[in-house]
Protein backbone atom coordinates (compact mmCIF):
# COMPACT_ATOMS: atom_id res chain seq x y z
CA UNK A 1 0.00 0.00 0.00
CA UNK A 2 1.44 3.34 -1.00
CA UNK A 3 1.38 6.31 1.34
CA UNK A 4 0.04 9.58 0.13
CA UNK A 5 2.42 12.27 -1.04
CA UNK A 6 1.67 14.72 1.79
CA UNK A 7 2.49 12.12 4.42
CA UNK A 8 5.75 11.21 2.67
CA UNK A 9 6.70 14.89 2.47
CA UNK A 10 6.00 15.30 6.18
CA UNK A 11 8.17 12.29 7.00
CA UNK A 12 10.98 13.59 4.81
CA UNK A 13 10.79 17.04 6.39
CA UNK A 14 10.85 15.58 9.89
CA UNK A 15 13.81 13.39 8.94
CA UNK A 16 15.69 16.58 8.00
CA UNK A 17 14.57 18.70 10.95
CA UNK A 18 14.90 16.21 13.82
CA UNK A 19 18.74 16.00 13.73
CA UNK A 20 18.86 19.80 13.99
CA UNK A 21 16.40 19.71 16.88
CA UNK A 22 18.48 17.07 18.68
CA UNK A 23 21.68 19.04 18.12
CA UNK A 24 20.26 21.98 20.09
CA UNK A 25 20.05 19.84 23.24
CA UNK A 26 22.89 19.96 25.76
CA UNK A 27 23.07 16.17 26.34
CA UNK A 28 25.93 14.70 24.29
CA UNK A 29 24.28 11.27 24.23
CA UNK A 30 21.28 12.73 22.42
CA UNK A 31 22.54 15.59 20.28
CA UNK A 32 24.68 13.32 18.11
CA UNK A 33 22.14 10.56 17.42
CA UNK A 34 21.47 9.53 13.82
CA UNK A 35 17.87 9.60 12.64
CA UNK A 36 17.49 6.70 10.20
CA UNK A 37 13.78 6.97 9.43
CA UNK A 38 10.52 8.65 10.41
CA UNK A 39 7.19 6.91 9.97
CA UNK A 40 4.11 9.11 10.46
CA UNK A 41 0.65 7.81 11.16
CA UNK A 42 -2.27 9.13 9.17
CA UNK A 43 -3.10 12.67 10.16
CA UNK A 44 0.41 13.23 11.52
CA UNK A 45 -0.71 12.75 15.12
CA UNK A 46 1.98 10.18 15.89
CA UNK A 47 5.38 9.49 14.39
CA UNK A 48 7.80 6.65 15.00
CA UNK A 49 11.33 8.02 14.93
CA UNK A 50 13.99 5.39 14.30
CA UNK A 51 17.40 6.24 15.70
CA UNK A 52 20.79 4.62 15.42
CA UNK A 53 23.34 4.48 18.22
CA UNK A 54 25.64 1.63 17.18
CA UNK A 55 28.08 1.98 20.06
CA UNK A 56 25.52 2.26 22.85
CA UNK A 57 25.01 -0.62 25.27
CA UNK A 58 21.52 -1.79 26.22
CA UNK A 59 21.69 0.23 29.43
CA UNK A 60 22.78 3.34 27.53
CA UNK A 61 19.95 2.84 25.04
CA UNK A 62 17.41 2.79 27.87
CA UNK A 63 18.89 6.02 29.24
CA UNK A 64 18.83 7.64 25.78
CA UNK A 65 15.13 6.78 25.35
CA UNK A 66 14.42 8.19 28.81
CA UNK A 67 16.22 11.45 27.99
CA UNK A 68 14.39 11.73 24.67
CA UNK A 69 11.05 11.42 26.47
CA UNK A 70 12.13 14.17 28.90
CA UNK A 71 13.17 16.45 26.02
CA UNK A 72 10.18 15.66 23.80
CA UNK A 73 8.40 18.98 24.38
CA UNK A 74 11.56 20.93 23.41
CA UNK A 75 12.00 18.80 20.29
CA UNK A 76 8.35 19.17 19.30
CA UNK A 77 8.47 22.94 19.81
CA UNK A 78 11.59 23.17 17.62
CA UNK A 79 9.83 21.19 14.89
CA UNK A 80 6.75 23.42 15.09
CA UNK A 81 8.91 26.51 14.67
CA UNK A 82 10.87 25.02 11.78
CA UNK A 83 7.86 23.69 9.87
CA UNK A 84 5.21 26.29 10.65
CA UNK A 85 2.70 23.50 11.27
CA UNK A 86 -0.26 24.00 13.56
CA UNK A 87 0.42 20.73 15.32
CA UNK A 88 3.49 18.54 15.70
CA UNK A 89 3.18 14.76 15.85
CA UNK A 90 3.89 13.00 19.13
CA UNK A 91 7.23 11.30 18.67
CA UNK A 92 7.81 7.68 19.66
CA UNK A 93 11.52 6.88 19.62
CA UNK A 94 12.78 3.43 18.70
CA UNK A 95 16.20 2.06 17.94
CA UNK A 96 16.59 0.94 14.34
CA UNK A 97 17.38 -2.76 14.53
CA UNK A 98 17.40 -3.23 10.74
CA UNK A 99 20.98 -1.93 10.49
CA UNK A 100 22.14 -4.56 12.98
CA UNK A 101 20.35 -7.28 11.02
CA UNK A 102 22.00 -6.19 7.77
CA UNK A 103 25.39 -6.19 9.48
CA UNK A 104 24.82 -9.69 10.88
CA UNK A 105 23.72 -10.96 7.47
CA UNK A 106 26.85 -9.52 5.86
CA UNK A 107 28.98 -11.25 8.47
CA UNK A 108 27.14 -14.53 7.84
CA UNK A 109 27.67 -14.28 4.10
CA UNK A 110 31.37 -13.57 4.65
CA UNK A 111 31.70 -16.69 6.84
CA UNK A 112 29.90 -18.79 4.23
CA UNK A 113 32.17 -17.44 1.50
CA UNK A 114 35.29 -18.21 3.54
CA UNK A 115 34.14 -21.76 4.35
CA UNK A 116 33.75 -22.65 0.64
Amino acid sequence: MSKNIKLERSESLLKEILPAALSTLSDNRINSLNITDVDCARGKYDANVYIDAPFASEEEKKEILKQLRVASSIIEEYCLGATGWYRCPKFHYKFDESLDRVKRLDELFDRIKKSK
